[in-house]
C-alpha cells in the first residue's frame, strides 16, 4: 500500500508485512488509513436555522446540486442567507454537531491510474462529489477509480452525530495505486476543463460597432453530449441589453441602417428592433434556408435548399462520382426576401446549385458560383463564377476554373481567393517542373468581368482563407501563416499585406464594422492561453480584451511551459516545432514523449485545445514536440508543394529527423520511451512511419489511410483530395505510387505496437481503412489494437465519446511508455 502521508513508519511496517504475506503463498490485502484532516477543508453550518434536511424532502438532490457549484468555486468563503462561512482546516473542528449543511473539501492528485476504496465513517447521511459528478457507495463506501491528475472532492453532509469521530479512510487496491490528498488551490489541467468551459461559439459586431452579439456555449455532467448556449446582445459597456432563452437563433446579422437585428430561430426569420427590443417575424415555412444576407435595408438575399423524393427505397442507381455524398442531389438556389411585404423571388434555378459569394447594393449586382454541371466525372470540378444584375437580370460569366474558394466585390473589381493555378497558373510561385498544392490559398483581383486577373499573393507564404472586404475596398483576411492563423489587412491602394495585432496565435471568428473606424470583434487563443474575445481598432492596430475564459474555468490551473524547436533538414529547409513541457518537470530523471504531426496539408495550429489537447497530454507527463513537416501550407508555396504526389516521402524523413534532434536537445526525454500519433493523413504517417522506423515505441492512428488505392476510390472525398495529393497519378498510370506509399502493403516491416482508432460511420476515410490494417497486422501476429467509435464519424465530438476517446489515447501510452497497463486493462479487459 502507497499513499502520501506523514506516517512514513506505518507505511514500512505495512510493506514489510505484505512481504511475509506473500513469502508465506497468502494474498496480500492492503490495509484502509485514516486521510491526514490537516489537508482536507470544512464549512458549516450552512443555513444553521433549517429545520427539514434536503435528504427529508422529496428535492433533496437538486438542493444539494444547485449549491454545489459555490463550494466548488476557490473562494474562501460562503455566503447562505446573509451569513458568511468560511473554509478552515478539518483538524480545528470541536464541534459535536451542527445544523444546516456542512461540506468537507480536498484535492485528490494521482500520477499513475489508481483505484481504492474510500470510506467516510461517522456520518449518517452525505454525498460524495468528484469532479461535479456524484458517486454512488454502499453505506458511504465508495470504489474509486482515478486517471492522473488532479481530482476535486467535495463531500455535503446533512447529518452527523459527533464530528469528532468522523474520519476518511483510504484503502487502495494495490500497492501502486497511490494517492496525495491536499487543500491547494491549484491543479493540473484537466480534460473536463478543457471540453466543458465556456467558449464563444458565435459572434457578430453591429455595422455600428455600438453593440455586438455573442454566443456562449458550455457543457456539464448534467447535460451530457447536449451543449447549453446562451446568446446575448451587448453594448460597447459589455452590458446585456437582451438574452435569448430556449431555442437560440442562427444566421444573424444586421441591417445596413443600424435599426434591426435579423436571425433564424427554427424556421422562421425573426427581426429585433435595436432600439426598443420589439420582436417581429418577418417570414415562417423556411426549412432548408440559410446563409441570409442583406442586400439592402428591406432586402435579404439567402440560399434556399431542396431535397428530392426518394422514389426508390429498394435501390440507388449512381448519378456521378458526387453521389456518394447524402447531400448529393440536394439543390439550393439563391432567393431574395422583402421584408416589408414578406414576398419572395428566386433570383437564379435550374438542376445546378448557386451559391452566394456577394453583393453590391450600389451597382445592383450578385455575385454567384456554381458548378459547371452535377455529378462532374472529374478530380477538379469546375466551378462557374458569374454576375447576376439584378435590375435587368443578366448574367454575366466571369469564367470557369478549376480551382476556386471564394470571391468578394472590391469597388469594380472582383477579388478571388483560389489556388495557384487559378485561372491558368496566374498565382504560381513555383519552378516549372513543380506541381502547385492548390489547397495552398491565393489572393487575385478579378477585373473587366473577369478578362484580366492580377496575383496579389505571390510572394506572400501564408495561404489566404476567410476574406472580406471593407467598405474602402481593402481586404480584411484570415491566413495560415506557419502554425498560426492571424488576421492580415490587404490594403488595396499600396498592394501590400500588413498584420493585424490581435495578441492571439489562433483567430477563430471575427466580424467587422461598416463605419469609418473600423472595429473588429474577434476571438481565439494561443498555445498556452485559452480563449478570449477582443475588439481591435484597425487604424490604430490595437486590441482590446472583452472577455477572458481563463479566470472562468482555469483559474489557479497549471498550464505546461511551451517552448519553440525548429530544425533545418537534411535539405536545408527550416522544418518548425513546438514543444509542451509538462509543469514542474525533474529534468534530472527520464521521461516519456510524445510526437504529432499534421492530417491533411494543414499544420498544426496553436490553438489552446482541440481534438488533440497536447496540453492534456502534458499535464499528464508527456514531453509533447509537434512539428510541422514538409507539405504543409502556410509555409510558402514551394513548401506545400512537396505536398503532391508524395504521399509521405518527405514527410516521414522530416518528422524522423525532428525526433531525432529533439531527442538530442531533450536529454530528460527517455529515448526508448517516445509514441507517436496523428489522425487522417497524419494517421496515415504513423502506419507509414511504423514501416520505415522503430524509433518510436508506440503508436496511435486515427482514421488513417492504409491503402491509397482503397480510400481514392471509397472516401466521400478521397478522389478529390487525391486530385491534389496524387495530382494527375492514379492506379493505373501509377501503380507504385499507390503500392509502394500504401502502409498495409508493407505491413510485414511493423515492430511498434500500434492502436487504430476509427468511428465506424467515418464518411471521409472508411473505417475499413482501419480494418485493412488490422487485419494485415493480426494475421502477422504484430502486436495491434483497434477500436471503433460507434456512429462516430471522422471526428469524435461528442462529449462522452471525447472523454473516453482522450482517455483511451492517454491510456494506451500509459501502458506503452510508462509501463502502466491499470488505466487500459480498466478500460478495455472486461471487452
Amino acid at each position: 500500500m502507497r499513499f502520501s502521508s506523514p506516517r512514513s513508519t506505518q507505511n514500512k511496517l505495512l510493506k514489510h508485512a505484505a512481504t511475509i504475506l506473500t513469502l508465506s503463498g497468502l494474498s496480500f490485502t492492503a490495509i484502509a488509513a485514516p486521510l491526514d484532516k490537516s489537508n482536507i477543508e470544512f464549512i458549516g453550518p450552512l443555513g444553521e436555522n433549517m429545520q427539514v434536511k434536503p435528504f427529508q424532502t422529496p428535492h433533496g438532490q437538486a438542493i444539494i446540486n444547485n449549491v454545489l457549484p459555490q463550494l466548488q468555486s476557490s473562494a474562501n468563503s460562503v455566503s447562505v442567507f446573509g451569513k458568511k462561512q468560511s473554509w478552515q482546516p478539518f483538524n480545528k473542528i470541536n464541534a459535536l454537531t451542527l445544523g444546516g449543511l456542512q461540506a468537507l473539501r480536498f484535492n485528490i492528485d494521482v500520477t499513475r491510474f489508481s483505484k481504492g476504496t474510500l470510506s467516510i465513517k461517522g456520518v449518517e447521511n452525505a454525498q460524495l462529489f468528484i469532479n461535479s459528478e456524484l458517486q454512488t457507495g454502499d453505506e458511504h463506501t465508495y470504489k474509486l477509480a482515478l486517471a492522473n491528475g488532479s481530482h476535486n472532492v467535495i463531500i455535503v453532509v446533512q447529518q452527523v452525530a459527533n464530528w469528532k469521530q468522523v474520519t476518511l479512510d483510504f484503502e487502495p487496491k494495490a500497492d501502486t495505486d497511490k494517492i496525495t490528498i491536499n487543500t491547494s488551490a491549484t491543479q493540473r489541467l484537466t480534460a473536463k476543463q478543457l471540453f466543458d468551459a465556456p467558449t464563444l461559439s458565435a459572434l457578430s459586431l453591429a455595422p455600428d460597432a455600438k453593440q455586438y452579439i455573442t454566443s456562449t456555449r458550455t457543457y456539464s455532467s448534467k447535460t451530457a453530449n447536449q451543449a447549453n448556449v446562451v446568446t446575448e446582445l451587448k453594448n460597447n459597456d459589455k452590458q446585456t441589453l437582451y438574452r435569448f432563452e430556449g431555442q437560440q437563433p442562427s444566421n444573424l446579422i444586421w441591417s445596413p441602417d443600424n435599426q434591426f437585428l435579423v436571425y433564424m430561430l427554427g424556421n422562421e426569420l425573426k427581426q429585433l428592433n435595436r432600439k426598443n427590443l420589439t420582436i417581429k417575424t418577418l417570414a415562417s415555412e423556411l426549412e432548408g434556408t440559410s446563409n441570409f444576407n442583406f442586400y439592402n435595408n428591406s432586402s435579404l438575399i439567402f440560399s434556399w435548399s431542396k431535397s428530392p423524393d426518394d422514389h426508390n427505397s429498394l435501390t440507388k442507381h449512381y448519378k456521378g462520382l458526387q453521389d456518394r455524398w447524402s447531400y448529393a442531389r440536394n439543390v439550393s438556389q439563391l432567393y431574395m426576401l422583402d421584408t416589408k411585404s414578406g414576398l419572395t423571388k428566386a433570383l437564379s434555378q435550374g438542376p445546378i446549385s448557386h451559391s452566394f459569394e456577394d453583393t453590391n447594393s450600389s451597382r445592383g449586382k450578385l455575385l454567384m458560383s456554381r458548378q459547371i454541371m452535377a455529378m462532374q466525372a472529374s478530380t477538379h470540378p469546375e466551378t462557374e463564377l458569374v454576375e447576376l444584375d439584378l435590375n435587368s437580370n443578366k448574367l454575366t460569366s466571369f469564367g470557369k476554373f478549376k480551382t476556386f474558394n471564394h470571391a468578394k466585390y472590391t469597388n469594380k473589381d472582383v477579388y478571388v481567393v483560389a489556388g495557384p493555378d487559378f485561372k491558368n497558373g496566374a498565382g504560381r510561385a513555383l519552378p516549372k517542373d513543380m506541381l502547385a498544392n492548390n489547397y495552398d490559398g491565393q489572393l487575385y483581383l478579378l477585373s473587366d468581368n473577369g478578362k484580366n486577373v492580377k496575383a496579389l499573393s505571390k510572394q506572400f507564404d501564408p495561404s489566404i482563407g476567410q476574406l472580406n472586404v471593407l467598405d474602402n475596398g481593402d481586404a480584411l483576411i484570415k491566413v495560415t501563416e506557419q502554425d498560426t492563423q492571424p488576421l492580415y489587412l490587404f490594403d488595396l491602394s499600396k498592394q501590400r499585406f500588413k498584420k493585424l495585432n490581435t495578441g492571439l496565435d489562433i483567430v477563430e471568428q471575427f466580424s467587422y464594422s461598416h463605419d469609418r473606424n473600423t472595429q473588429v470583434l474577434l476571438s481565439g487563443t494561443t498555445a498556452s492561453t485559452p480563449q478570449q474575445l477582443k475588439q481591435l481598432n484597425v487604424s490604430k492596430n490595437k486590441a482590446e480584451l472583452l472577455w477572458d475564459s481563463k479566470p472562468l474555468a482555469y483559474a489557479n490551473t497549471q498550464i505546461p511551459t511551451l517552448e519553440e524547436f525548429n530544425l533545418t533538414n537534411q535539405d536545408g529547409v527550416e522544418i518548425s516545432g513546438r514543444v509542451y513541457i509538462p509543469s514542474n518537470l525533474d529534468k534530472t530523471k527520464k521521461h516519456p514523449a510524445l510526437v504529432y504531426y499534421y492530417g491533411g496539408t494543414s499544420p498544426v495550429t496553436r490553438g489552446f485545445t482541440g481534438r488533440y489537447p497536447f496540453n492534456l497530454w502534458a499535464a499528464n507527463g508527456y514531453v509533447v514536440y509537434v512539428v510541422q513537416p514538409t507539405g504543409a501550407t502556410g509555409f510558402g508555396q514551394k513548401f506545400s508543394a512537396q505536398h503532391v504526389n508524395a504521399w509521405g516521402d518527405y514527410t516521414a524523413s522530416d518528422i524522423m529527423q525532428g525526433t531525432q534532434a529533439f531527442l538530442k536537445k531533450y536529454d530528460f526525454v527517455d529515448s526508448k520511451k517516445v509514441g507517436n500519433l496523428g489522425a487522417s493523413y497524419g494517421g496515415f504517417m504513423t502506419m507509414l512511419l511504423a514501416t520505415k522506423t522503430d524509433m518510436f515505441s508506440a503508436s496511435i492512428a486515427h482514421a488513417g489511410i492504409s491503402n491509397l488505392t482503397s480510400y481514392w476510390g471509397e472516401g466521400w472525398w478521397g478522389y478529390l483530395y487525391s486530385g491534389e495529393a496524387s495530382k494527375n497519378s492514379f492506379p493505373w498510370n501509377n501503380a507504385k505510387l499507390y503500392s509502394d506509399h500504401s502502409p498495409v502493403f508493407h505491413a510485414d516491416k511493423v515492430t511498434t505496437p500500434l492502436l487504430l482508432l476509427h468511428g465506424d460511420s467515418d464518411t471521409n476515410v472508411p473505417v475499413g481503412e482501419s480494418l485493412t490494417m488490422y487485419t494485415a497486422l493480426k494475421l502477422l501476429n504484430k502486436d495491434v489494437e483497434l477500436i471503433e467509435y460507434k456512429g462516430a464519424n471522422h471526428q469524435i465530438f461528442a462529449r462522452d465519446k471525447r472523454f473516453d476517446w482522450w482517455n483511451t489515447m492517454l491510456a494506451y501510452f500509459d501502458k506503452q511508455l510508462k509501463n502502466e497497463p491499470q488505466w487500459w486493462d480498466s478500460m478495455y479487459s472486461q471487452d
